[in-house]
Parts: C-alpha cells; sequence; structure tokens
C-alpha cells in the first residue's frame, strides 16, 4: 500500500518544557517516496497486532514521520511512539512530527522484538509488527500480509 501525503495533526498545548526535536515534513526527512504500511481491517473487537510497518532503517528520526503521516486520520494524533528493540536508535524522548509534539521511548524488552506502539492519547493503542528494514520484498510481502489478518 503506497501511503504519500502527509495527513494534518491537531495542534495541543504544551504543559512542560521538554526538550524536542524538530523534523521537516514528511517529504524533505527522506528521499524514499512510498510508506510500507499494511493495516488490518477495522473491527468490532480489538486485535493482538494492527498491521504491520516496513521501514528503510532503524533510525527513529528519519522513519517516525512517515509513519504518523501515513496514518489513518481516525486514529486521531499519535501522542506516544515505543520501539521495541535494540536495534532501534536512541531516540531523543520527544519530537515534532507535523507541528504535534510526540514522546519516544525505547523498549529493550525481549518479549516484544520488532513491535512498534502507537498511543494517541483519548483514541486508542495499535501495535504494528516491524519487518526488517533488509527484507526481501517477498519475505516483507508475507510478513505484513499475515499481519494484516491475511487481507490483500
Amino acid at each position: 500500500m503506497a501511503i504519500a501525503p502527509e495527513l494534518p495533526y491537531h495542534s495541543t498545548t504544551r504543559t512542560r518544557s521538554e526538550p524536542r526535536t524538530q523534523v521537516p515534513p514528511y517529504s524533505q526527512a527522506r528521499s524514499q517516496p512510498l510508506l510500507r504500511l499494511r493495516l488490518a481491517p477495522h473491527g468490532a473487537l480489538p486485535r493482538a497486532i494492527d498491521g504491520a510497518w516496513w521501514p528503510y532503517s532503524y533510525d527513529v528520526l528519519a522513519e517516525l514521520p512517515g509513519l504518523l503521516a501515513g496514518l489513518p486520520p481516525q486514529w486521531g494524533p499519535i501522542g506516544n511512539v515505543t520501539v521495541n528493540g535494540a536495534m532501534w536508535t536512541e531516540p531523543p524522548g520527544r519530537m515534532v512530527v507535523a507541528g504535534q509534539p510526540v514522546r519516544l521511548h525505547r523498549n529493550l524488552a525481549s518479549s516484544l522484538p520488532h513491535t512498534v506502539v502507537l498511543l494517541a492519547p483519548g483514541r486508542g493503542r495499535w501495535d504494528l509488527v516491524v519487518v526488517e528494514p533488509e527484507a526481501s520484498p517477498e519475505s516483507a510481502a508475507l510478513l505484513m500480509a499475515a499481519a494484516a489478518g491475511g487481507q490483500s
């Protein structure tokens, strides 16, 4: 699934003064034009895995703006992101994506090594399987289809 346009986020008021990292808009932040994201169909019951994301690298600052820009607008503004696994670069704690502050965390627990957790306050939580950037297109397609419930 190719998703390229940036979706606007609603602005929020900052309550604490914390260092933030400014990230340029998606189109300027990376040279890769396509977001490699596959989401499970929305259903009445919550799912353990909500889809799969195939980033181009494990660089949080380079990859996160594209992911957040391509999420469904119904998910609302994502305020917290946790990347799981030691392979990710150390996140700065907070960054601004499309004018929206986002808190970043890295979980080194081995129980969830290849996932990213997205939290939208008051809206919900979404867990995505992360396909390794170096995966072959064939392997990635199989993993992404399985994470999305086998939907095409």
